[in-house]
């Protein structure tokens, strides 16, 4: 068995599938590694650091000649997916939601194409968890690049020539990213708050040390899905939440949106008149400006200043802090490999049965397993 990692294409994409000290849990597999030459560089992993934990350096067409097992962060171009062993597993971020034709050409290869950011919210699966794991660090990253584009200080101090008050933040989105800017923001000395849809989240924004703000009705009890992702709400709710909102941001020097839905363009939560309301010299940080953005001004890869508001745009939030990304979604892999390389006799097997597979694999030797992707 043959484990290639692939360096990564895109010229935005600063992270790498898999680290030194993850290689040397996927030689215990059994598995011989092969590592495209500089795949980890850009996120300060040397070749050198990859043959010392037991890898071979190669050049890209021999890990996609070779692999039986290719681990990647994106999906790779068209002209990749050609060269790919034919029957091999892919395993990545594929964003089947944006890459949807791709797959026919991973069928046309028989290739089994495993898209881990479906992986089901279940105890099993939260040690695999991608999106958990990169949003956690795209929560932090996203405050302290707040915290450098803000003119002023974040904690309130107390000085001879006066006080300096703290900075006040706002966390539009309650999960894993959400969350960590709030911790983020409260240890630099914030004044945080935080909206959600999802009635659910309001005590751990609580525990945290932040104010919770929503507005409370029936629909609200049932904004969650059994996923644990957050529903798209009715225009009714949504006119609610943005009347609360503009009462809300004006007061605000910083705010994080975060909130996403899945499969879906992000929803629209501040608008260009919101904006006018806030004090110049403040920052919006739209974290789903990838999918559309919260925002309607921000832009992707771009600093947008507006009425004296800057708006942070930055796409791969997670490539910010690449070394720790790359090191959390290698582990993650690691992870979810156990489920599909035997401990005894050390072959690849896929159990249909289990959730996990069923939830992530989409094409699997020449067909495509989730019927609403066909």
């Amino acid at each position: 068995m043959l484990i290639s990692i692939l360096k990564e294409i895109s010229s935005n994409e600063t992270r790498v599938a898999s680290t030194p000290d993850s290689v040397k849990l996927l030689i215990k597999f059994g598995a011989k590694i092969f590592v495209e030459k500089d795949a980890g560089f850009r996120s300060g992993y040397l070749n050198e650091e990859y043959i010392s934990a037991g890898a071979k350096i190669v050049e890209r067409i021999e890990c996609l000649h070779q692999g039986d097992i290719c681990l990647t962060v994106r999906m790779p171009p068209v002209k990749d997916i050609y060269k790919l062993k034919t029957g091999c597993i892919l395993i990545g971020m594929l964003n089947p939601y944006q890459n949807k034709n791709l797959f026919h050409e991973l069928n046309k290869q028989k290739i089994t194409s495993c898209c881990l950011e479906l992986l089901p919210r279940i105890s099993r699966a939260q040690n695999m968890d991608v999106l958990s794991s990169q949003s956690n660090l795209s929560g932090y990253r996203s405050v302290i690049d707040a915290a450098e584009q803000f003119s002023k200080a974040f904690p309130m101090m107390m000085t001879a020539a006066g006080r300096i008050n703290p900075a006040k933040v706002m966390i539009l989105g309650v999960g894993v990213a959400g969350l960590q800017a709030i911790a983020t923001a409260r240890r630099l000395g914030a004044v945080v708050c935080a909206t959600d849809v999802r009635l659910a989240t309001k005590e751990q924004v609580e525990s945290l040390g932040a104010k919770f703000i929503m507005v409370e009705d029936e629909e609200s009890k049932q904004a969650e899905t059994s996923a644990g992702y957050a529903k798209e709400m009715s225009d009714e709710y949504k006119n609610k939440q943005f009347q609360l909102l503009v009462k809300t941001i004006s007061k605000q020097d910083i705010v994080i949106c975060t909130a996403l839905i899945p499969g879906k363009t992000a929803p629209v939560l501040i608008t260009a008149e919101m904006i006018e309301t806030m004090t110049p010299g403040s920052v919006i940080v739209d974290l789903a400006v990838e999918a559309g953005g919260n925002c309607t001004l921000s832009k992707v890869g771009e600093i947008v200043s507006y009425k004296g508001v800057k708006i942070l745009g930055y796409d791969n939030v997670p490539g910010r802090v690449a070394k720790d990304a790359s090191s959390l979604y290698a582990k993650n892999i690691v992870n979810f490999l156990t489920l599909i390389i035997g401990n005894k006799d050390q072959k690849i097997i896929i159990d249909w049965e289990d959730e996990i597979i069923n939830a992530v694999v989409f094409t699997h030797d020449g067909n495509l397993k989730l019927e609403q992707f066909k």
